[in-house]
């Protein structure tokens, strides 16, 4: 991997939500059972009184579901920075009409995958500046950063073979060989371990309640 990934995280102005409400971002490779935290997540909180907003990157907005079907899906070859910059730009849009308002009202947002995913996808998997591509993120969102981090871990092998047993067709980037997954997890856990503090890290491996349980304490002591 080029670019120093931790030393991305040191980008300005870079800061927590605020506000009434409170940010949630789920990240991990495919196949470490996102959309399922993200669902358990979001029943437990609704359980609590407090309205969800659960969304996801890219295709959080309608514009975001056109780049979705671009960067997802796309046939063709798309150049890396070109990649980034569709992610930036689906991220920019999606935290000013949709993350930031929530938020602002006092919702808890749930949303499957951020600009995390874009450090450890295009920075380490693709071979990008992590530097460059969180700076790029930071100036798309004006600085938010979630007020917590769960990343399930997974080694790609493990994901593989529950991306396999799915039996449904691999999108452009499940698609990857499995040195790109291993840039990748490599991605995200140099970014938990410089942000320990907003970040959770779990073994996704783990039983889905164990994990939703670990999850649900993490978010009471922030909903506190």
């Amino acid at each position: 991997m080029t670019g120093d990934t931790t030393r991305s995280l040191h980008a300005p102005r870079a800061a927590a939500a605020g506000g009434p409400g409170l940010f949630i971002t789920f990240e991990g490779g495919d196949g470490a059972g996102k959309t399922t935290q993200a669902a358990l997540l979001e029943q437990w909180v609704r359980t609590r009184g407090r309205n969800v907003v659960r969304t996801r990157e890219p295709g959080g907005t309608e514009v975001g579901l056109r780049i979705r079907d671009i960067v997802l899906h796309h046939r063709g070859h798309i150049d890396p920075r070109a990649e980034a910059l569709l992610y930036a730009a689906d991220r920019a849009h999606h935290i000013a009409t949709h993350v930031r308002p929530a938020v602002a009202r006092g919702d808890v947002v749930i949303q499957d995958r951020y600009l995390d995913s874009s450090v450890a996808y295009q920075g380490a998997g693709r071979v990008l500046d992590a530097d460059d591509v969180r700076a790029l993120s930071l100036w798309a969102t004006d600085g938010l950063l979630p007020d917590l981090t769960v990343l399930l871990d997974l080694d790609p092998a493990d994901a593989r073979r529950r991306l396999d047993a799915d039996d449904k067709p691999f999108d452009r980037l499940e698609a990857e060989k499995e040195e790109f997954h291993a840039r990748v997890r490599d991605g995200f856990l140099a970014l938990a371990s410089a942000e320990p503090e907003r970040f959770l890290v779990l073994d996704a491996r783990a039983a889905p309640d164990e994990l939703a349980a670990q999850v649900q304490d993490a978010v009471t002591a922030r909903l506190r």
